[in-house]
């Protein structure tokens, strides 16, 4: 039997209802979907509007090892493209580290949240926020976007099955990206070639096995980011 997939009209945050589920023993696989959050977040503790019409989910893993938890969010990421691209006219592209882009806006993004017990990995919550037919706020439409301005009658109902289905299927233990991996991101790669700023002054190239961005700085130096929040050189304005 598939583990449960619980229903909230609303709620503060997914995240907090998978944590407060895992520490009464819930099985890997548990899934909270709420139709509204109130409290959502992203990375860093920023706050994620999350409206009526998005699909806010998350998603419960129990991993044997905390060595993959570095790599998550852009194993999640992959596997939301691939899923999402059905219901897209442009392939779905990743900016790192967990941000998933369509037509140079942001259409969505993962948060992944490890909770230890000591020194053990206790277990991983895995947060997906999809704009789908939801009300962009008129500060965020140059950045942002929702699914259903290309396809106006799609249902956030339509998305909940084959976006469990991609997370659910992942197999999160291997701490490295295989070989096969990175070459899925390169293709998707939205900030492959661009100038950035910040944490460093650099073009960005590649991506890492072990989930590092890599930033080539003026003078020929190589950085390996491992976190933090890209900003561009420049930003094109999008109408």
């Amino acid at each position: 039997m598939a583990p449960p997939v619980y229903h909230y009209e609303r709620v503060a945050s997914t995240m907090d209802v998978v944590h407060a589920l895992a520490e009464q023993g819930a099985e890997a696989g548990t899934v909270v979907v709420a139709g509204e959050q109130l409290e959502g977040r992203g990375s860093r503790a920023r706050p994620w509007y999350s409206p009526p019409g998005g699909l806010w989910l998350s998603v419960l893993f129990r991993p044997g090892s905390a060595g993959a938890v570095e790599v998550m969010s852009i194993r999640v990421g992959l596997a939301l493209a691939r899923s999402l691209d059905r219901f897209t006219r442009t392939p779905v592209r990743l900016k790192w580290p967990n941000d998933l882009m369509l037509d140079d806006r942001k259409v969505g993004g993962v948060l992944c949240e490890a909770r230890w017990q000591g020194t053990t990995l206790g277990w991983v919550a895995i947060g997906v926020g999809l704009n789908v037919r939801n009300p962009i706020p008129a500060a965020l439409r140059g950045r942002a976007t929702c699914l259903a301005y290309e396809r106006p009658d799609l249902a956030e109902s339509e998305l909940l099955d084959p976006v469990v289905a991609a997370v659910r299927e992942l197999d999160l233990c291997a701490p490295q990206l295989s070989t096969e991996e990175l070459e899925q991101f390169s293709v998707r790669h939205w900030l492959n070639g661009r100038e950035i700023r910040e944490p460093v002054v650099g073009t960005v190239t590649s991506l890492a096995s072990d989930g590092t961005l890599q930033v080539r700085t003026a003078g020929g130096t190589c950085v390996a980011l491992r976190s933090g929040s890209i900003e561009l050189a420049t930003v094109t304005p999008i109408a």
